[in-house]
């Protein structure tokens, strides 16, 4: 009964414990999300910021599962390069040892429930009302939780009798095979419970109880190194290359160092003495174990440091890209659910990076309808001997060419709405700030808007069919007409392409608002200009045809427009 209770008191402690950094995490995430964002955007090729970056992300969020998942989502989307990756993972290992030194200073030296109770109490009042520090309120929250779950596991070791953890002690006193099944051990709970800080609050517990020794608390210390490795490896199942040469960079930098580390553990042991001199028991074994933690894992950066290009190599080498299958290309958000559990907020920037790639696909459609215009049109069809079949076949060829890649690529495009849609409405499903919330259902809104985009470049190339194979084309003056206006379109796609996942100011706005003045201004005269050649006796079907165009033309500058007018609103 007694060895029962204790594994529930354990496991509740340990929930409460994982339940509290996971709300402190989320709250950070909503507080900061924005500035959290622009330091991953300040990642470049720098292995120095990559490592600093990847330092300050996982300091704030508590968890380096959290940030590889992010990494590794990331590499799969072409946010970061691998050596970027690299960088960042390091970072992140250096990071996360904030985690036990927070727990060792504040959850042993002093009174857990001092600064558990104010910080709940706190947190739950902020909470309530909504104004700009309600997210703040959520991650001190999160924080008492932590505490709360930590006095849980403390309390429940004193409660273990001696003779009831013998076999412990026994297994401390077989050497070398007393590190390896710590090593084992540390690993295998952080599988199973998804977490390292976990498991070194539970192994900093048992040290400071005098149930595990020094040399054992460290060697499971490194096992959970090894562990921590699961959440990106998942993260990488069935994605893209890169995101599994992510995932494989922190496997072989966790998995290496913990080794190597393994190897010297005597050396290293002695410098932590050297480093926390006092003795290894109570809170003496407990800063020891932090300062371990931190040593192990800085000093692993440091070492691998100046070959981080090499290391991004060999992986490269390791895992190579998968040649391309023919046929026509399926869109795939290759995402793991991981990343939406890990940091909802950061799925934002995923999709976001999608979303500009979504528009990069439309602006080569539109790219494409302007080629057409040259290539079928640029001369004057009245011009050309009749009879003249190879000339009417080859622009038979073009048009029919042309509506096959539009049609190819509007299906394309809609399964890009249906996955970024059905990625952003999982995202809602989870815990968001209210500004996140809101700047989904932008998202959502610009995606629809881009997808009506490619119906739209589709019904042009239909339009250029019936020209052709109706024997309808547009004359030279036409056509010089036209031009300024698919201009104007053109510049105006590129514009919104450029501020997509930044907020539009002011002055953007208006500059937005101009040139749809200006597009409307074009398509009246256009229009004014079909009607006064209908009044003049031109062919009405090939006038029709060409209002037609028009029509369609403008209808993207006023989806372009809409775009412009989300990007303005969202926060």
């Amino acid at each position: 009964m007694q060895i029962g209770a204790l594994i529930f008191r354990l496991l509740g402690g340990l929930c409460i414990f994982l339940y509290g950094m996971r709300v402190l995490s989320d709250g950070i995430q909503k507080a900061a999300g924005d500035r959290l964002q622009r330091a991953l955007n300040f990642m470049t090729g720098n292995r120095f910021t990559a490592v600093f970056t990847g330092f300050i992300v996982t300091t704030l969020v508590q968890s380096s599962s959290a940030t590889t998942v992010m990494l590794v989502s990331f590499a799969n989307a072409g946010l970061l390069t691998l050596t970027q990756a690299t960088g960042v993972i390091m970072g992140a290992n250096v990071g996360t040892t904030t985690t036990a030194w927070i727990i060792s200073l504040l959850g042993f030296q002093f009174d857990i429930a001092a600064l558990a109770l104010p910080a709940l109490s706190i947190g739950f009042f902020m909470r309530l009302p909504k104004w700009k520090y309600r997210d703040w309120g959520e991650a001190l929250l999160g924080f008492g939780l932590l505490f709360i779950g930590l006095d849980f596991v403390n309390g429940a070791l004193p409660r273990v009798e001696p003779q009831s953890m013998e076999f412990i002690r026994r297994i401390s006193g077989m050497g070398f095979l007393a590190v390896l099944i710590g090593l084992g051990t540390g690993a295998a709970l952080t599988l199973l419970m998804h977490s390292s800080a976990a498991t070194i609050t539970l192994i900093i517990a048992l040290a400071f109880r005098g149930i595990i020794t020094f040399e054992i608390s460290a060697a499971m210390i490194l096992g959970a190194n090894i562990g921590t490795t699961i959440d990106a490896i998942m993260a990488a199942l069935g994605a893209k290359t890169a995101a599994k040469q992510a995932a494989l960079v922190h496997v072989l930098f966790n998995v290496i160092g913990s080794a190597a580390a393994l190897v010297f553990l005597k050396p290293l042991i002695l410098l932590v003495d050297f480093l926390t001199p006092g003795p290894l028991t109570g809170s003496g074994i407990v800063i020891h174990l932090a300062m371990f933690h931190t040593v192990f894992n800085l000093g692993c950066t440091l070492i691998f440091l100046p070959f981080v290009n090499q290391f991004a190599a060999l992986v490269s080498i390791l895992i190579k890209d998968r040649p391309e299958r023919g046929g026509r290309p399926h869109y795939r958000l290759e995402v793991s659910s991981g990343l939406i559990l890990a940091s909802p907020e950061f799925s934002i920037v995923r999709a976001e990076k999608e979303i500009r790639d979504m528009a990069g696909f439309i602006s080569a459609m539109y790219a494409e309808i302007c080629r057409a215009l040259t290539d079928l049109f640029a001369a004057d069809a009245d011009t050309a001997p009749p009879g003249e079949e190879a000339v009417k076949a080859r622009r038979e060829q073009q048009v029919d060419s042309l509506v096959a890649s539009m049609k190819a690529k509007e299906d394309y495009a809609d399964e890009m709405r249906e996955e970024l849609s059905r990625f952003l409405i999982e995202c809602t499903r989870r815990q968001l700030s209210p500004r996140s919330a809101y700047n989904i259902a932008e998202l959502l809104r610009i995606i629809a808007d881009l997808e009506d985009m490619a119906d739209d470049c589709c019904g042009i190339s239909l339009i250029l069919e019936r020209s052709v194979k109706k024997h309808r084309l547009f004359k030279s003056t036409e056509m010089e007409a036209l031009a300024p206006y698919v201009k104007q379109v053109e510049d105006f796609l590129a514009f919104v392409r450029e501020h997509l996942g930044h907020p539009l100011s002011r002055e953007q706005i208006e500059f937005a608002e101009l040139i749809e003045a200006k597009i409307d201004k074009a398509r009246n005269r256009l229009r004014k200009l079909g009607r006064k050649r209908i009044e003049a006796g031109a062919n009405i079907k090939m006038e029709l045809l060409f209002m037609d165009l028009v029509r369609r033309i403008e209808m993207l500058g006023d989806l372009c427009y809409d775009i412009s007018a989300a990007l303005f609103h969202m926060n």
